[in-house]
C-alpha cells in the first residue's frame, strides 16, 4: 500500500488522538518508499514532540553478571550455545553497582539499568542488587531499572520494596516468531513477567529485537502488543550479529528500515519512552540523529558485551538536533 504524504500527517494526528493504526496502516509506515522517508520522520517528530517536545531521556546499562546462563536464545553472546569470547562473571558487588550509578550521573544519565543475564534470580543475587538499590536510591537522583529475568513469586515485590522503579524484560520478538530464537522459555512467560512487575507498582519495560528472521506483519504485531501491555517504556534493539552464536550469519538492519521500525512504534505506542537501544551505531550508522525525531531515549556508553559509543557523541548528536538531555529522570 502507497500512502502519499499528506498522509503521514494523518496517521499523526490518529495517534495523538489516541487511536489506533490497522495492520494495513502499520504495513504502510514500514513498506513506504525511500523517498517518503523525510515527510514520514516529520509527521513521527510532530507525536514525539506532543508528548516530549525536544527532550532526550539518556539511560545506561552496567552488565552486573556476565554469561553463565543456561538459556538457548540464538541472538545472545550470553547463551549456554553461545561461543563468543566473553567476560563471564557472577553478580557485582555493592561497591562496582555504586561506582556503576556514579557513571550513569556522569554521563547526564537519568535512569540507570542493572541488567543480569540467566533465567532468573536467585534470593542471593537479588538479596545483592536489593542492598545496592537502596543506597542508590538514598544517595543519588537516579531512576533505577532491573533486569533480572523470569520473576518468582515475591521478587518483584522486594524490588519495588527496596526502591526499584522499572522492570525490564523483553519480548524480543513476535509469539509466532519466538520458537525460532529459543526453547527454554516462552513468549507467554515474558509477557507474564511484565505483567507480575507491573502488578506491584513497577513501570513495565519491554521491547524488541529486530532482524531476527520476523515479518513486517510481525513487526506490527509487536507493536500493538506492546501497545496492549501498556508498556511504560520500550527500547527498540537492532540485531547485532555477534559471532559465536546462532545468528551470526544473520544481516544487519539497512537504516531506512530501522527509521521506518522507529516511526511504527512512535505511531502506535505515542506516549510511550521509546529508546533506541542495542545495534544502533551499526545498523542506523550515519543516520542516527534521525532516529531522535522518532525516538525520545537512547543508551549511551557500551551494552552489554557488545560496544557503544563514545558519550560525547551522543551528546553532540542531541546538541546539534538542538535537543535538550532530561537530566532527572525522577
Amino acid at each position: 500500500m502507497m500512502i502519499i504524504t499528506g498522509s503521514w500527517q494523518e496517521l499523526a494526528d490518529k495517534a495523538i488522538r489516541g487511536d489506533q493504526l490497522t495492520m494495513e496502516e502499520g504495513l504502510s509506515v514500514l513498506t513506504a518508499d525511500n523517498d517518503e522517508l523525510l515527510p514520514l520522520m516529520q509527521a513521527t517528530f510532530h507525536v514525539r514532540k506532543h508528548y516530549f517536545g525536544k527532550k532526550v531521556k539518556l539511560n545506561m546499562i552496567i552488565n552486573a553478571k556476565s554469561g553463565l546462563c543456561p538459556e538457548d536464545c540464538g541472538y545472545c553472546s550470553q547463551s549456554i550455545v553461545s561461543t563468543a569470547p566473553i567476560p563471564k562473571y557472577s553478580m557485582l558487588d555493592k561497591e562496582t553497582l555504586l561506582a556503576g550509578a556514579r557513571e550513569a550521573l556522569a554521563r547526564q544519565a537519568g535512569t540507570y539499568c542493572i541488567v543480569a543475564s540467566g533465567k532468573g534470580p536467585t534470593e542471593r543475587e537479588l538479596d545483592q542488587v536489593v542492598e545496592a538499590v537502596k543506597e542508590i536510591r538514598q544517595t543519588m537522583p537516579l531512576k533505577i531499572c532491573a533486569c533480572l529475568g523470569i520473576l518468582r513469586k515475591g521478587q518483584a515485590e522486594r524490588l519495588a520494596e527496596a526502591g526499584v522503579h522499572r522492570y525490564n524484560h523483553n519480548l524480543n520478538t513476535s509469539k509466532s516468531n519466538y520458537p525460532s530464537i529459543t526453547s527454554t522459555h516462552t513468549y507467554d512467560q515474558r509477557v507474564e513477567t511484565v505483567k507480575k512487575a507491573k502488578a506491584v507498582g513497577l513501570s513495565p519495560c519491554s521491547g524488541i529485537i529486530v532482524g531476527m528472521g520476523e515479518t513486517y506483519e510481525e513487526i506490527v504485531q509487536m507493536a500493538l502488543a506492546l501497545r496492549e501491555l501498556d508498556a511504560d517504556s520500550i527500547p527498540i534493539n537492532f540485531l547485532n550479529a555477534i559471532p559465536g552464536t546462532p545468528m551470526e550469519t544473520a544481516g544487519r538492519t539497512k537504516p531506512m528500515k530501522a527509521l521506518k521500525v522507529l516511526a511504527l512504534f512512535r505511531f502506535i505506542c505515542p506516549s510511550k519512552e521509546i529508546r533506541v537501544a542495542g545495534g544502533r551505531e551499526i545498523n542506523l550508522r550515519s543516520l542516527q540523529p534521525l532516529a531522535l525525531y522518532a525516538a525520545n531515549s537512547i543508551f549511551v556508553g557500551d551494552y552489554l558485551t557488545t560496544k557503544g559509543q563514545d558519550v560525547t557523541t551522543d551528546h553532540h548528536i542531541i546538541e546539534d538536533l538542538g535537543f535538550e538531555i532530561e537530566l532527572c529522570a525522577l
